[in-house]
Order: C-alpha cells, then structure tokens, then sequence
C-alpha cells in the first residue's frame, strides 16, 4: 500500500545538487540510463534484466512527463523507493531493488526528486517485461512482501560511529550492495545467512564475488576506499561487469563517503562464499 500521500506538505522538492549526491550513490543511471548512448544522464529505460523469473526491462525514470516519472509527485517517488508500489498502487516487482531503498530517509529522497526535475525529458517507453504468464500477475508480489518486506526497514548495522553509520546507510540503502553481494532463494529473496558473502549474478552471467573478511579480510580500509574511487583492487587487477558502473558512481561522492563505506564492509561478519 502507498505510505505517503501525494498531498502531504511536509514532502517538497528538496536540494538538487545534494540530490545528484544521492542518484550516484544509488547506482541509478547503471540501469535506468538508455542503452546504446553515451549520455548517463538520458534516462530513458529499457536495459534488459534477464533473471530466473523472465526478463525484465527497466522504466524510463526521465523528467519526461508522458513516458517518464515527469508528473510524479515527490510523494510517488517515496512510495515506489520506500513501499515499493506505483502511484497507481501497483506492486513493483523486487528488480527494482526497493527492499534496500526501503531504508532511504526522506530528505534524500526530496533531494532526489528535485536532481531528477533537472535532467532532459527523454520520450518513449521501454518494451514490456517479458515474464511467464505465472509472474505477470502482480498481486501475487503482494504475498511475496509479506514473506520477505518491511517497508523502512534497514539491514544497516549501526554502533554509534559516525563514519561507519553513514558507510552502514550507503552501503546497505543507497549502494544497495547486499542486492548483487549475497545469494537468493527460489523466490528471488536475498537469503540471510549468505549478505555480501557472494552469490550468482542476478542475471546468471558470472558469480559476485564475497565481500566479507572472509574474502577480502587482508584488504585494509584505504585499499577497499581507493577500488571504489579507481576500480583498482590491490593485487594490481581492475574490477569488471556492473562493480565498473557502481566504481563510476561512487567516484562522484566525497573522499569521506567512500572511506565510510570501506570502514562498513571492514565490520561485516565474515561469512563463507556460498556455491554456486
């Protein structure tokens, strides 16, 4: 069910230049941006995310008020960012990662809303999703965010540091890192016991390596920070796929959020790669 409501005051167009903060450490233009141009920043939709359940294709989040989220109210965007639901009060399905997001706070989302109003309108909307008859029936998500959603609920670890606790808020919301870092049951839910140790690439193409101390333990924080700044990891390689998009993201935060987010993945319990 929406949380907010369209008419509430107290939700405004916020900060935009604190809102491009945000999008970037949300990841946001990795999926939304439009295939096959140079452009980050068109986001027009429709990369294909193939995945067990069919294949789905991203919207198009431009300011375009016709075929993008243009006539969203800053209240729609929480919604679909905290409860995970459409203005018209459908379920979004769980690709959209909204389980991590749930835990945004609504200042940043207000800072969101007013980065997104200044970037072009792009027109057209993506091809459908591509799913079995099974899945295309999006009252059944509903029974799925009773087994495994909580709107506003953060994963987060916090212990009172300030620098781990905003790494705690952007790696567990915004960086939604655990999304692709963790293994899934069969009904596409993150499974606990396996959160940042590593799991299949949620569109089969490889496996996500484990980002517990029990794989990268001998990485100090300095060294996880500089990988998210370059890409470069200290045995002299270079991440690669989708960890390239999120290196060119996290480049745009300050020195201080990527050495929050190396002293986080420093604190999480180790915790063994799960097979494949």
């Amino acid at each position: 069910m929406p949380r907010f409501d369209p008419h509430d005051p107290a939700l405004r167009s916020g900060n935009a230049a604190h809102g491009r903060l945000v999008f970037a450490a949300g990841n946001c233009a990795a999926c939304h941006a439009t295939p096959g141009q140079s452009d980050p920043l068109e986001l027009g939709g429709g990369l294909a995310l193939a995945s067990p359940f069919g294949t789905f294709r991203v919207p198009n989040i431009s300011s375009d008020a016709t075929d993008g989220i243009g006539s969203w109210s800053v209240a729609d965007l929480a919604n679909a960012l905290i409860a995970g639901v459409s203005p018209a009060g459908q379920h979004y399905y769980p690709a959209f990662p909204y389980s991590s997001y749930t835990g945004m706070r609504l200042e940043d989302i207000e800072d969101l809303y007013a980065y997104l109003k200044t970037l072009p309108a792009v027109s057209g909307r993506p091809p459908p999703h591509d799913l079995p008859l099974l899945f295309r029936f999006r009252r059944g998500l509903g029974l799925w965010k009773l087994l495994f959603f909580e709107d506003g609920r953060s994963e987060a670890r916090l212990n009172g540091d300030p620098v781990h606790d905003r790494g705690a808020y952007l790696a567990e919301t915004l960086g939604h890192c655990a999304e692709c870092h963790s293994a899934r049951n069969a009904l596409g839910a993150i499974k606990p016991e396996t959160r940042f140790a590593g799991g299949v690439d949620p569109e089969g193409t490889g496996f996500v390596p484990n980002i517990t101390p029990n794989r990268i333990g001998h990485w100090s924080e300095a060294e996880v920070a500089a990988m998210l700044r370059t890409g470069e990891t200290p045995g002299h390689g270079r991440v690669g796929s989708s960890m390239a998009d999120v290196v060119a993201n996290f480049s745009l935060l300050q020195q201080s959020d990527r050495d929050a987010v190396a002293r986080y993945v420093k604190s999480l319990p180790p915790r063994p790669t799960p097979h494949p």
